[in-house]
């Protein structure tokens, strides 16, 4: 079998300008004054590690930062939620990721979950307000509120869905779909093969230079996305 750890972020949806809405509502209510600067877009870094920039590129001191990132951390999740409307009004989901989605669920040697750097909660959020949640064994995914470094829950993943599944989960037979650098780095440094979807900020040609294994412009074409995941798998 085949572990599919799908990204979430212009992979499979865009939120618009939600999460970065979130972030300033959150940085506002916990250090008392509204962010000049936020996180850059879509490049995938784990949430832990955006807030820890987005208190550092703020003017926070130093020996503040650790205590004020456990706290907006905390709250992240419950002020996503507050805004599951905008969700589906200001964001999309990505061309194809429905149809690429149920062709990988519907596959027997295919096991798809999550490798993301969203916390937990807030991937679960967004896939539940997409009406994502049942293509994807959220249980065994890997998470930022697991690590946040990101190749880390590669490895995370797969001992869960050793678990789950009763099968053993490496490089050989685990591949991740993505759309920027850092989910090429996971999969390169965590221990996956790298399928990389031209579908957010970063370049094919980018994403190839750096390692991806393969390369789509987006998810429209299910059946050539089947195809690339068999097909590096069974290069090993």
């Amino acid at each position: 079998m085949i572990l599919v750890l799908w990204d979430i972020d212009r992979t499979l949806l865009y939120v618009g300008e939600t999460d970065r809405l979130v972030y300033r509502e959150v940085f506002q209510e916990i250090v008392g004054r509204p962010p000049t600067a936020l996180p850059a877009r879509g490049t995938g870094v784990t949430m832990p590690l955006a807030v820890r920039e987005l208190l550092a590129a703020n003017d926070v001191r130093q020996t503040d930062i650790e205590r004020l990132a456990d706290r907006i951390i905390e709250r992240l999740p419950d002020q996503l939620n507050s805004h599951s409307k905008e969700l589906l009004t200001r964001g999309q989901l990505m061309p194809g990721a429905l149809a690429a989605l149920a062709a990988v669920r519907q596959s027997d040697l295919l096991i798809p979950s999550i490798v993301t750097g969203n916390l937990q909660r807030s991937a679960e959020i967004k896939l539940t307000t997409y009406g994502l949640s049942r293509y994807v064994d959220i249980s065994v995914g890997g998470y930022a509120s697991d690590n946040p470094h990101r190749p880390a829950l590669v490895r995370i993943a797969q001992e869960r869905s050793e678990k789950v599944y009763g099968e053993r989960f490496d490089h050989s037979n685990t591949v991740i779909v993505g759309d920027s650098l850092q989910d090429v780095l996971t999969g390169r440094q965590g221990g996956a093969w790298v399928i990389g979807v031209a579908s957010g900020t970063t370049s094919a040609v980018e994403l190839e230079s750096h390692g991806a294994d393969r390369v789509i412009p987006d998810l429209t074409d299910a059946d050539r996305l089947l195809q690339l995941i068999t097909e590096v798998v069974r290069n090993e």
